[in-house]
C-alpha cells in the first residue's frame, strides 16, 4: 500500500518559501539596428553639416585634438620617458572633449541652440560612468604598454631604438617577427577599445546610462555589423592619417571635430531605442 508523506502544515515543520524570481527589467529597450556600408559615409555626411553650422566651437575642440597630438609628438621626440603618462593625460582629457561635440549635435537634433559654455558642461552630470570609461581606458592603455614591452624584449633583435631611428629600426628586415607580433598585439588592443568605444560615450550622454551598459551595447553593435564597422574604423584611421600629413598635422583642426559629430550620428544610427520615435534626421 502506498504511504502518503505528510505536509509540512501537518507536521509543523517551517514552509521553505518560493525562490526569489527576480522582476523583468523595466528600464527602456533598445535594438541594434542592421546597418550597409553606405551609412559611415552618411554618418560623415551629417557631421561635416552639424560642423558647418556650429563652425566656431568645431575649431574650439579642433584646436585642443591638434594641441594634444602635438605636445605628445613633442614629447615623444625630446623626453620620451614620459610618452606614456602625457598619453594617459589625453585619454583623461579626450572623452570629455569628445562629448561636447556629441552635446552640439544632439541640441541640433532637436532644435535646441548651441553655445561653448553648455558643450563643455554637458559631461557634469555623468561623471561617474564617465570616469569608469575613463579608467577602463587607461587600464587598457597600461596593458598594451605592457605587452609591448614583452614584445619588445622577445622578438626584437637588433637591440632597442632610441628615438632618432626607431622607425628604421622598427622596418628592419631582421625585425620581420618582431613586426608581425607587435602589429598583431596592437590590433587586438586598438579593436578593444574601438569595440568598446565606438558607441559607448554617445549613448552615456544621450541615456544617462552606466558605463557597463554602454559598453556592452558598444560591443553589440560591432558584432552585429562587423563589416560597417570595420569599414567605419578605417575611415576614422585614414582621416587621422591625411590631417597629420599636412603642415604641422593642421588637418586635426576639422577633422577632429568632423569625427566627433560624425561618431554622434553613428551612434544614432545604429541604437534605436524604443520609446522614442525616430527623428527625422536619423530616419532620412
Amino acid at each position: 500500500m502506498n504511504q502518503v508523506s505528510p505536509s509540512p502544515e501537518t507536521t509543523g515543520l517551517p514552509v521553505s518559501p518560493e525562490p526569489y524570481v527576480p522582476p523583468p527589467p523595466e528600464g527602456p529597450k533598445r535594438d541594434i539596428l542592421t546597418l550597409s556600408l553606405a551609412d559611415p559615409f552618411r554618418w560623415l555626411s551629417r557631421g561635416f553639416y552639424c560642423l558647418r553650422s556650429q563652425m566656431g566651437i568645431g575649431l574650439f575642440y579642433g584646436g585642443c585634438f591638434w594641441a594634444m597630438a602635438f605636445i605628445l609628438g613633442a614629447v615623444f621626440r625630446n623626453m620620451p620617458e614620459y610618452t606614456m603618462s602625457f598619453a594617459s593625460g589625453c585619454l583623461l582629457a579626450g572623452p570629455f572633449l569628445a562629448m561636447g561635440l556629441y552635446e552640439v549635435s544632439r541640441r541640433r537634433e532637436l532644435g535646441l541652440p548651441s553655445d561653448l559654455a553648455t558643450s563643455l558642461t554637458c559631461w557634469d552630470s555623468h561623471v561617474g560612468s564617465m570616469g569608469m570609461m575613463v579608467l577602463v581606458l587607461i587600464v587598457l592603455e597600461l596593458l598594451w604598454g605592457r605587452a609591448s614591452l614583452v614584445v619588445f624584449a622577445v622578438f626584437f633583435n637588433t637591440g632597442m631604438p632610441s628615438t632618432a631611428n626607431v622607425v628604421q629600426a622598427v622596418f628592419n628586415p631582421d625585425n620581420w617577427e618582431f613586426l608581425a607580433v607587435y602589429s598583431a598585439i596592437g590590433g587586438i588592443f586598438a579593436a578593444l577599445v574601438y569595440s568598446s568605444t565606438v558607441v559607448a560615450l554617445p549613448m552615456i550622454l544621450d541615456r544617462d546610462t552606466d558605463a557597463i551598459s554602454a559598453v556592452l551595447t558598444s560591443f553589440a553593435v560591432v558584432f552585429h555589423n562587423t563589416a560597417v564597422m570595420l569599414l567605419w574604423g578605417l575611415l576614422i584611421t585614414a582621416l587621422v592619417g591625411v590631417a597629420l600629413l599636412l603642415p604641422w598635422g593642421l588637418g586635426l583642426l576639422v577633422v577632429g571635430p568632423w569625427l566627433g559629430h560624425a561618431s554622434w550620428h553613428a551612434y544614432r544610427g545604429s541604437v534605436r531605442w524604443l520609446d522614442e520615435a525616430a527623428t527625422p534626421l536619423e530616419a532620412a
